[in-house]
């Protein structure tokens, strides 16, 4: 395998593309030599102080408000399988193993970085179990996102011992099952190890690479879609002008006006309307690149937190050397729950106007284009139930917008006194997106059959690669069917980024 596929935990630079690289197998993630001289250095420094009587909370101390009950050397081994064990109570359904996968990826990483005390024979264990390709079985409720997620990661973590269940080769089986499969043991922890294990923000920060992705999806399908919308409904093109937002320059909105007028270039649509009498559309249309724009700007501003997220230590306590050990709070799921609940109400937003562009175009304002999307209606109800569905979506995410973030209950019999609740505005902010999509593909079921009804007068070049594209999969309705399918194909094209590619390849093209 080349360099280029090989990514080095603990040194390189991880990002969230990086880590569904690794995750699904594309990129080979590796302990190099120096890493694993870090790692055995900060273990044999926790070695000595298991044995040293010298009390450092988590290694020869109990937890959380157990932290002043010291633990004999002895018995520091059973406290860490302890630890696995107590604290493995989620709930619910398992989360997707991709996150799971991507969980270990990013626990690797933090670990990798020589300041936890684990042992190197547990990570190459980690690693054994991710490309082998038996993902734990993680229940998706159960985190408060304090000492990092607790709960998740400690079920994320009992294979490791021989107990929990994995996902392997599309069925779900004990570990125990797993390991006299391939003749294996399970591990003997050491001191710490345990704790290392289950404190950190991977829960969150795998949730967090998630949304990441499909939000970005998101943003470049919405801007593609509105397009498509805007010449549908034959709205102006005067608020993509870049003058006009230099005299408002966030980057994001300048980026979303510009795409919409590479998006609208060579539009015989457009041009077929420039001296029309109308002087202003409504806000879905006219305010795409400050509804669009503010939404990315909440984007970058948590794919930027997640990367230094991803790149840290968010363990506790921190290993320095024999004679510094840092009982802190990097576990603390707060940098990353705001901006989580912030990117959570911009994906909303996107709903929330997708679905106001999609009830436009039922009005019949637009010259050309009928009432409801087809020219006999009453016997027909055309296109109006569809719009139903879009409301439902952008309805259920306004209820799920509230912060997760604005609350916390004490826990630990108060030594967890505020905690950030991250793991569940990271498990919002994904149903959101996941009902973002679907509004966005019922416009675009709902633009392109707009659009038909300007012919012989073509869209944009980019935006005629994209109708045709949806045209392959999805006939124009002029009577009453079951929709449901064809809505679903279109959501599918905006769910697995189609549209995006189309796009991008027309684009290309072009140039």
């Amino acid at each position: 395998m080349s360099a280029k596929h090989i990514f080095n935990y603990g040194t390189d630079h991880l990002t969230a593309k990086l880590a569904l690289s690794i995750s699904n197998g594309e990129v080979k993630g590796i302990l190099n030599g120096s890493t694993r001289e870090k790692i055995l250095e900060s273990s044999k420094i926790v070695e000595r102080i298991a044995v040293s009587g010298k009390a450092i909370y988590g290694i020869n101390t109990g937890f959380g408000p157990l932290c002043t009950s010291m633990i004999s050397a002895v018995d520091t081994r059973k406290l860490q399988e302890n630890i696995l064990k107590s604290h493995a109570v989620g709930v619910g359904e398992p989360i997707d193993s991709e996150i799971s996968k991507l969980m270990l990826v990013l626990k690797l990483q933090a670990l990798a970085k020589g300041f936890s005390g684990i042992k190197i024979e547990t990570l190459d264990r980690m690693i054994w179990f991710l490309e082998t390709g038996a993902t734990p079985v993680v229940p998706k409720q159960g985190s408060v996102g304090a000492s990092g997620d607790l709960a998740p990661l400690s079920h994320l973590f009992l294979p490791l011992i021989g107990l929990g269940k994995v996902h392997y080769h599309g069925n779900v089986i004990t570990t125990a099952e797993l390991l006299e499969e391939h003749q294996m043991q399970p591990l003997q922890l050491g001191p710490k190890e345990g704790l290392a294990l289950i404190n950190g923000t991977q829960f969150i920060a795998a949730h967090a690479v998630m949304v990441v992705q499909r939000l970005e999806n998101v943003l470049e399908s919405a801007d593609i879609v509105a397009a498509m919308m805007i010449e549908g409904l034959k709205g102006s093109e005067k608020p993509f002008h870049a003058a006009l937002h230099q005299l408002r320059p966030y980057p994001a909105n300048i980026t979303v006006a510009e795409q919409v007028r590479k998006l609208l270039e060579g539009s015989e649509i457009m041009k077929s309307h420039a001296d029309c009498a109308k002087v202003q559309d409504p806000y879905s249309l006219r305010c795409i690149p400050q509804v669009h724009g503010a939404s990315r700007t909440a984007w970058l501003h948590l794919k930027e937190t997640l990367e230094i997220e991803l790149n840290s230590v968010t363990d506790n306590p921190v290993i320095f050397n024999d004679d510094l050990t840092v009982s802190g709070g990097n576990f603390h799921g707060q940098p990353l729950a705001l901006p989580l609940d912030y990117a959570c109400l911009a994906a909303a937003e996107i709903g929330n106007i997708s679905d106001r562009r999609i009830y436009l175009s039922l009005e019949g304002n637009t010259p050309g284009v009928p009432k409801l999307l087809m020219k006999e209606t009453g016997l027909n109800s055309g296109f109006m139930i569809v719009q139903y569905t879009s409301a439902a979506l952008a309805s259920e995410n306004k209820g799920l917008c509230f912060p997760a973030s604005a609350d916390s209950i004490p826990t630990s019999l108060g030594q967890e006194d505020h905690v950030s609740m991250g793991s569940i505005s990271g498990r919002k902010a994904l149903q959101v997106i996941e009902n973002v999509e679907k509004i966005l593909g019922i416009e675009l079921f709902c633009a392109t059959q707009a659009v038909d009804y300007h012919h012989p007068l073509k869209p944009g070049r980019i935006l005629a690669a994209v109708h045709d594209f949806v045209r392959t999969e999805i006939d124009h309705f002029e009577e009453d069917q079951i929709m449901y399918d064809k809505m679903n194909n279109a959501i599918e094209m905006v769910q697995e980024g189609k549209i995006v590619a189309i796009a991008s390849k027309a684009a290309l093209k072009l140039n």
